[in-house]
């Protein structure tokens, strides 16, 4: 009598459905044990409860505007909607640095205090399905609090000022932000063997995406000392801003003229790509604004008439421009204080961000092959 072996039927060792569903059992349990905690919904609670102040006070505080302009008789917009549409962006983004590193940090390494990880380790799963359904799971964790947050995006379109097409870029961003910060926060948890520091760590690594590249940005402009070519720039008096008056000059304020001469200045467009690893330039530069051709606002006026966000897209497009495409008259030419969305910046910085999470995730899945050559004292197996 002949007996066969049936093989079972293992979610580690086939490759394509199987692979898939190990990493969907990964997610499954991780969402479960998120679920059964009631601090997950708390916390849920206080961020709506806080998105709804925050669009609360923007409401009022555009409302407020609009009226001390009708009664000094300037020009504002005629609704709320993009004041609370961009603070509300920018106030979700902050949020969603600050939340989505708790819900990732001690991914791997909390199973590993709590002696779950070898349970997990000693099955058919391998490393891979293990990191990725752990990220998958924090990530959908984190999309909850975007979610909570898209209807009051909806009432900056009821408001008027803003299309559904910004919603759905500004949500598509933020999911992406997001994404980079649960793989920066599993890759690091996979690395370190304390909870506690990996939270640290990946805290630190948020706050060096979004002040580090600003103060690295500043430090490096100081080395990129430099001429340009360009003539004198005569500005017309006429040409001249008035914040009171709320008017916006119609031409570029001044004129050129004389011989080419070397002007020093700084080469920003050297260092520029360091400005594109902060979430808030991406978010900020790939949302859509309108065309604004032929309007000379300067930096002043676009954070002010314009919005935050847009502020924060002009400076980086210039930054990226050099004085090439910003110094007054180089080569001759007057140049435009308004920069169009000609040459995004945000794709490259997607790129290097993209590099870094991988990277970490990369170290991480190195970190849970088994078996180990040489574990650290004091790490827990079982």
């Amino acid at each position: 009598m002949s007996i066969t072996r049936e093989e079972p039927s293992t979610a580690g060792m086939d490759h394509g459905g199987g692979y898939l569903r190990g990493i969907g059992n990964v997610v499954g349990l991780e969402l479960r044990q998120r679920l059964r905690s009631r601090g997950w919904f708390i916390l849920l609670g206080i961020w709506f409860v806080l998105i709804g102040f925050v669009t609360l006070l923007s409401w009022s505080g555009a409302n407020a505007s609009r009226e001390y302009s009708e009664v000094a008789g300037g020009s504002q917009p005629s609704s709320a909607g993009p004041m609370i549409f961009e603070i509300v962006v920018a106030f979700v983004l902050l949020f969603g640095l600050l939340v989505a590193p708790a819900l990732s940090a001690n991914a791997v390494n909390g199973d590993r205090s709590g002696g779950t990880l070898a349970i997990l380790q000693v099955t058919l799963l391998t490393p891979g399905q293990i990191l990725w359904g752990k990220f998958l799971a924090s990530w959908i964790a984190a999309l909850a609090f975007l979610v909570s947050s898209a209807p009051f995006l909806v009432i900056a379109v009821v408001l008027g000022g803003m299309t559904p097409g910004h919603i759905l870029v500004s949500l598509g961003m933020l999911a992406v932000e997001l994404a980079v910060v649960c793989g920066i926060g599993v890759g690091i948890s996979g690395l370190a063997n304390r909870p506690l520091f990996s939270i640290v760590v990946s805290y630190l690594t948020i706050a060096a995406l979004v002040v580090g590249t600003v103060i690295a940005f500043a430090l490096g402009v100081r080395l990129t000392q430099g001429t340009v070519l360009a003539n004198e720039a005569d500005y017309q008096q006429s040409q001249v801003y008035l914040p009171e008056s709320g008017q916006v000059p119609s031409g570029p304020g001044y004129v050129c003229g004389g011989p080419l001469q070397e002007q020093r200045t700084v080469h920003t467009e050297r260092v520029a790509w360091l400005l594109s690893l902060n979430p808030y330039v991406v978010v900020a530069d790939a949302i859509p604004y309108p065309p604004r051709a032929g309007q000379s606002l300067g930096m002043a006026g676009v954070l002010g008439a314009n919005g935050m966000l847009e502020g924060i897209s002009q400076g980086a497009r210039a930054a990226l421009a050099g004085p090439a495409g910003t110094y007054p008259c180089a080569g001759g030419k007057v140049q435009a204080s308004y920069l169009e969305q000609t040459t995004p910046m945000w794709p490259l910085g997607l790129v290097l961000q993209f590099l870094l999470a991988g990277g970490l995730m990369w170290l991480g899945w190195r970190a849970l092959r088994t078996p180990s050559r040489k574990l650290a004292r004091g790490t827990r197996i079982a």
